[in-house]
């Protein structure tokens, strides 16, 4: 598709799209199917008639000669598609079973040569039935002349390049498959052969092993393997956690049997709060129970995708970058996310990079076409040097020695010629970002003189722009780059446009008309690519012949940049990225988290997963009813049609709906879209010129197209939350597929995060809002997705916890109010305990202490970040969590909906000044509140005892723990309720406020300027006393 051939803006109902011109013929994607190994991913191989080998005759099942030959000699001779037996083809060996075969035994008569014409047809037929030999007659090491086995080669059949020898040495020996070798060279042969043993199993390494043969064997293993976590480590945890529940339930046990008689209503509304707090620990506990690890071999991707010589197999990937507002979300921001994208360690023809821009700015449109300038010059440097990372913002801004492992003899010259450009281009942008802050009256110009069509933002056409293509898209050194397409869908008044789930939908339509790659990659705007290999990482799953079938995404975690080094507000969710999501690897897979994410599109498209065959079952004729089940007579029905078509897999569900569903319904009216929806490879129909691709791709983008369709139901993004990755993964897993958690070395992607306390908890905010939207809809983890039992119960316990979450605020908020009630009423939420009570609350303590403990050990997070984490989780439960349940309900009762605010991802000049800067929201009123009740509370009881004397302090301490407890856990809302404050600590007000307050209290209560007399007191005794 050719770059730069000017916007296609439009709305399709409305015929307001403009023609477009000279453009290039795409080329389609070559449709593969069929020719690859199910089981060693390798190409099957022609016979001499150039028709594929069939192992099986009876389900097609596609496997090459060596795994059909391994699966007869050392396996279960079943196909294992049909598990019908393998039946012997023409020039295999006997193995047992085969003698109940009425085929003639061709090994016997398969080299009885005697004239050239019989020789040409033997070897023929050599090179389509076998690769293997059967022993030598007593001649072979003098005389015999035979076809050498070729190491290195491929694995499927190669074509005979010469003669055979003479035949009279020719009975008993088996002719095989490759050109021969010169006379005399039975050494090379003799070696040859034994590589090929060593490839089968056949005989052990030997030191003059053929390199090449080594290629080819490391080819054929998996590209992935799990790492589980050491029992040393895991095993201990589980016991804990087991010791813990038990602890935990005679704990709550004794608290319901001893009620306090005096203070009755806080007794029951602890107890109420440590019930929740124990059902809450279960739902987050559990889904650890499996954690496990990852590991890749990019080396071996690359030898079974990548062979030299031959077309790079690896899959396309369409790369989706979404944004709104250009002032809260930079455009140098955006910019440096695309570079680095299009400077991926990915063939170049296998990526497209679609921006999706949801405000119809003119200044995302100009910084995007600055970008592709200055992509030309950016990509080749960064492949030329291998730089990592690949924005040049983060590149340029590191603080480390760039001249390590460099030893080109020109990269200090062109990197800092590189630098100069990259200033250059900064300017630019900035001089965009400077007049888009003053909007004209009459609106936004183009440089043809033409209006801007988003000037109104609400009401506008689709546009879409190809900055970089195929025809056109080339950098300074010659070489094709990646595509890059601007998208703007069309808004119109009156019509749900769903946020951001909405234009993830639009660019899925996109890409799905224009290059329809199997495999998507999304990013914010702020993440840019830290690891150009993550792609790579990502294909090493989803392109495994193994396990890449069932999988729907592979989730990379999220990394950032910018945050101070302790970490105040607990930004970099370590506990949440290196915990929880390691253990849901080891269940059904991690969730969505909206960015960082490589998905198949298959999945996207809500088709199921293919089943793999199932176990027969044992029947029994019914005599002995210990053994299998009775044979039934099956009577026909609709429920067992309906079964029969459940049990289809991918390729049976599409035949199903192309013969029984209406697919205008389910994906839009768009001929040239539902074709691609088909095409599980990937490609684009031939048939359709670029003209018609790109009016096409204004049409699925059109603000009606989604109108009575399955988009944002089952398709796609789904709609329903503000948080739609939650259940836009939830949907997959509920269908059967399961996702990957890719942790690799060097992050993949790294983003900003906002380290300012009012943004932060606004980002919680929306995050929890989305949860409790969720928990009320039909999409709810607590009551969809039982019907097809694909969703196991751990991976369901994960997702009812991220909806549930959220009300857990309530009873947090009661327990952080609770001391402070205690102290100022001098009541407690305990009856006085006896010794062996006392070693329930040891015991419970202990358990959350170790458990905490050994967690740390096996998964690797500090002691500082899982404190952060504890921190922040009381901080935003009182605040975020509850606000959120509160508007969650508004919304479902009352039907008042809230709007949410992009966070601003602009960074400070100042390093941390954000960190610093006081917002005011109403989020900060109940944490400051319950701090002040707490520091109250503390005052008063202390005085209290002093005024009471000691026999007060035992039953104080209690309740000075609790209290403390809480004052503790929000430190860190005080410091940014505080500010930077000329730098005072924060630690020395609150002491000086706390002593400040007791030592009033205690004057007060002293009283040394009030002179007191001495004697009796008359009120008692009266004056004649």
């Amino acid at each position: 598709m050719e770059a730069s051939a000017g916007l296609v803006a439009g709305s399709h109902n409305r015929n307001e799209l403009v023609v477009i011109h000279n453009h290039e013929e795409p080329k389609p994607l070559k449709n593969l199917d069929g020719q690859f190994c199910e089981i060693c991913g390798d190409q099957i191989g022609l016979t001499v008639d150039g028709d594929l080998f069939v192992a099986c005759n009876e389900c097609g099942f596609p496997a090459c000669r060596p795994c059909y030959e391994y699966e007869r000699r050392e396996g279960t001779q079943n196909c294992p598609q049909c598990k019908t037996r393998y039946k012997r083809l023409r020039g295999s060996p006997r193995v047992e079973g085969d003698e109940d075969e009425e085929d003639i035994d061709d090994i016997e008569y398969e080299f009885n040569i005697e004239h050239e014409q019989d020789k040409q047809k033997h070897s023929a037929e050599a090179m389509l039935y076998g690769k293997m030999s059967y022993g030598r007659g007593p001649e072979d090491d003098e005389n015999g002349r035979f076809p050498p086995v070729i190491a290195g080669g491929h694995s499927g059949e190669f074509p005979v390049g010469g003669g055979y020898g003479n035949g009279e040495h020719g009975l008993h020996k088996r002719v095989h498959p490759y050109p021969s070798s010169e006379a005399g060279d039975e050494g090379g042969w003799r070696e040859r052969m034994d590589d090929w043993k060593l490839q089968h199993g056949n005989l052990g390494p030997e030191p003059d092993d053929d390199p090449e043969m080594g290629l080819i064997d490391e080819a054929r293993q998996p590209l992935s393997r799990k790492v589980p976590i050491a029992s040393s480590k895991i095993n201990p945890y589980r016991m804990v956690i087991v010791a813990r529940l038990v602890i935990l339930a005679v704990f709550l046990r004794y608290r319901l049997l001893n009620p306090v008689h005096d203070a009755l209503g806080l007794w029951l509304t602890s107890v109420i709060c440590e019930i929740w707090f124990a059902v809450s620990w279960i739902l987050d506990q559990f889904p650890k129970w499996f954690p496990i690890e990852r590991e890749t071999y990019l080396d071996r991707l690359s030898l079974r995708y990548e062979r030299e010589g031959e077309p790079n197999m690896l899959a396309p990937v369409d790369v989706f970058v979404s944004t709104v507002d250009p002032l809260k979300e930079p455009p140098l921001v955006t910019s440096n996310t695309v570079l680095s994208i299009l400077a991926m360690d990915y063939p170049v023809e296998k990526i497209s990079c679609y921006v999706s821009d949801d405000g119809a700015s003119m200044l995302t449109f100009e910084s995007l076409s600055e970008t592709a300038e200055f992509a030309r010059k950016w990509v080749p440097f960064c492949k030329k040097f291998s730089i990592e990372p690949r924005a040049p913002e983060m590149y340029f801004t590191l603080k480390i020695d760039y001249l390590q492992d460099k030893v080109h003899p020109t990269f200090v010259k062109e990197r800092r010629a590189m630098k100069r450009e990259y200033e250059e281009f900064k300017v630019r942008i900035n001089a965009l970002v400077a007049k888009a802050s003053k909007v004209p009256l009459e609106g936004w110009i183009m440089q043809d003189g033409t209006p801007w069509p988003g000037n109104n933002t609400k009401d506008h056409p689709g546009m879409i722009q190809v900055f970089l293509g195929h025809s056109g898209g080339f950098d300074v050194e010659g070489h094709e780059l990646p595509r890059l397409v601007y998208v703007s869908r069309e808004k119109r008044p009156g019509f749900q446009h769903h946020k951001k789930a909405g234009a993830m939908n639009a660019l899925v339509r996109v890409a799905g008309v224009l290059t329809n790659a199997p495999f998507m990659l999304n990013l914010d705007c702020d993440h840019y690519v830290n690891n150009s290999k993550a792609v790579r990482e990502a294909m090493c799953f989803l392109m495994d012949p193994q396990i890449g079938k069932k999988v729907c995404y592979v989730q990379f975690p999220q990394r950032f940049d910018g945050i101070d080094t302790h970490d105040r507000y607990a930004n970099r969710n370590t506990v949440f990225f290196d915990i929880n999501m390691k253990g849901l690897d080891g269940i059904q897979g991690p969730v969505y988290v909206g960015t960082g994410c490589v998905f198949k599109r298959q999945a996207l498209y809500g088709y199921e997963p293919p089943k793999g065959p199932k176990r027969p079952k044992m029947i029994s004729c019914g005599c002995c009813p210990c053994f299998g089940r009775r044979r039934k007579n099956k009577k026909f029905s609709k429920n067992d049609m309906n079964g029969d078509v459940a049990a289809l897999g991918a390729e049976g569900d599409k035949e199903h709906l192309m013969s029984e569903m209406n697919f205008e319904k389910k994906f839009g009216q768009s001929s040239i879209f539902v074709t691609s929806t088909l095409m599980e490879e990937g490609g684009v129909p031939p048939s359709s010129s670029p003209a018609v691709l790109l009016k096409e791709a204004i049409h699925v983008i059109s603000c009606g197209y989604e109108d009575k369709t399955e988009w944002g139901t089952e398709l796609g993004w789904i709609y329903g939350s503000i948080t739609e990755d939650i259940l836009t993964g939830f949907k997959m897993h509920c269908r059967g597929w399961r996702s990957i958690y890719c942790m690799p070395k060097r992050p993949a992607f790294k983003g900003s995060a906002p380290i300012n306390l009012s943004d932060r908890l606004n980002q919680v905010l929306r995050w929890a809002l989305g949860s409790v939207e969720i928990f009320f809809s039909r999409h709810s983890p607590l009551w969809y997705g039982y019907k097809g039992g694909k969703l196991k119960w751990l991976e369901r316990f994960a997702y009812a916890n991220t909806t549930i979450y959220p009300f857990t605020s309530i009873p947090l908020l009661a327990y952080c109010i609770l001391p402070a009630i205690c102290l100022l009423t001098d009541k407690f939420i305990m009856p006085p305990i006896s010794t062996f009570a006392s070693l329930f609350f040891i015991s419970l303590f202990m358990s959350i202490i170790v458990t905490g403990i050994l967690e740390l050990r096996w998964s690797g997070v500090s002691i500082e970040e899982w404190w952060r984490n504890e921190q922040f989780w009381v901080i935003g439960g009182i605040s975020a969590h509850l606000f959120a349940v509160v508007q969650g309900l508004l919304k479902i009762l009352a039907g008042i909906d809230t709007n949410f605010t992009v966070t601003s991802k602009a960074t400070d000049d100042d390093d941390f000044g954000e960190l610093y800067a006081f917002k005011w929201t109403t989020l900060l009123i109940p944490p400051t509140t319950v701090l002040i009740i707490n520091i109250v509370g503390v005052v008063a009881g202390i005085s209290d005892a002093i005024n009471n004397g000691y026999q007060s302090w035992g039953p104080l301490f209690g309740k000075l723990f609790f209290s403390f407890w809480v004052i503790v856990h929000l430190y860190p809302f005080l410091k940014g309720l505080m500010g930077r404050q000329n730098r005072t600590p924060t630690i020395v007000v609150i002491w000086s406020v706390l002593l400040a307050s007791i030592f009033s209290l205690l004057w007060v209560r002293i009283d040394p300027f009030v002179l007191k007399t001495k004697g009796p007191d008359t009120s008692k005794c009266g004056i004649n006393c």
